[in-house]
């Protein structure tokens, strides 16, 4: 999310570049924009801790607007007043590739394939035309566009294709999503948890953050090799090429 890219941003400027830049690092801003709220998916508490956390940093604050048009020097919001930048990065919506845009099903106003609670496409009559991800949206219940729901959806379709031999898919159980919880690093050695079962901010959620991100790694190289990295920096600071 752009909160989580915002967050180690700033820890890079508040750990690195002022070491390494301290001159330098007295024209940098961080503006972080947003049209709603922030982490818009986790609890209203933590929505709020987090934007106090923000706007508690000296370099870094909200804005909340609409980007109406970016240029190579700045960025216009709402459509009225220019905001001048040196660099912009976008973490915005999703919106369905042409492929998904070109095929001659039923969609949603966002451009989503509508799928039935068996994740078939709806209004197809063979019933073999199924949807997941991003690019589908359950008519019945719409769901988040996380990896969290795809990995789930993929799952599910993954045991109903292993059965060819079954012509109805109807016979399985329809998919039900129940979410594990979401987490966010908020930067500073900080993040906020949002589980079924408990919601909670600061420094503990960040060591919950980091083991559950370790645990997800795709391969055991990876999960030796990226806590190593953490450890260096952590002691030693982000690699970086000096100018």
């Amino acid at each position: 999310t752009g909160v989580e890219f915002g967050a180690e941003f700033y820890d890079f400027l508040k750990q690195d570049l002022e070491r390494l830049y301290p001159n330098e690092c007295n024209t940098v801003q961080i503006t972080l924009i947003e049209a709603n709220e922030i982490l818009s998916s986790f609890d209203t508490k933590l929505r709020s801790y987090t934007e106090h956390l923000i706007k508690k940093r000296s370099r870094m604050k909200i804005l909340k607007a609409s980007v109406t048009k970016l240029t190579n020097t700045s960025i216009s919001i709402n459509g009225k007043s220019d905001i001048p930048v040196g660099m912009v990065v976008w973490s915005t919506g999703l919106a369905p590739r042409e492929f998904v845009r070109n095929l001659s099903l039923e969609k949603n106003n966002q451009g989503q394939i509508l799928v039935d609670n068996h994740l078939r496409a709806v209004n197809v009559s063979r019933g073999n035309v199924f949807g997941l991800g991003d690019c589908a949206c359950i008519q019945e219940n719409p769901l988040p566009c996380t990896a969290q729901v795809a990995e789930r959806q993929g799952r599910y379709l993954a045991r109903v294709l292993s059965h060819t031999h079954h012509t109805d898919q109807s016979n399985f159980d329809t998919f039900v999503y129940k979410p594990m919880g979401m987490l966010a690093y908020v930067g500073g050695y900080k993040a906020v948890t949002d589980t079924p079962v408990a919601k909670s901010q600061g420094f503990s959620s960040w060591l919950l953050w980091r083991s559950a991100y370790a645990t997800k790694l795709g391969s055991w190289r990876l999960r030796m090799q990226v806590p190593v990295d953490w450890t260096k920096s952590f002691f030693f600071g982000r690699d970086t090429s000096r100018f």
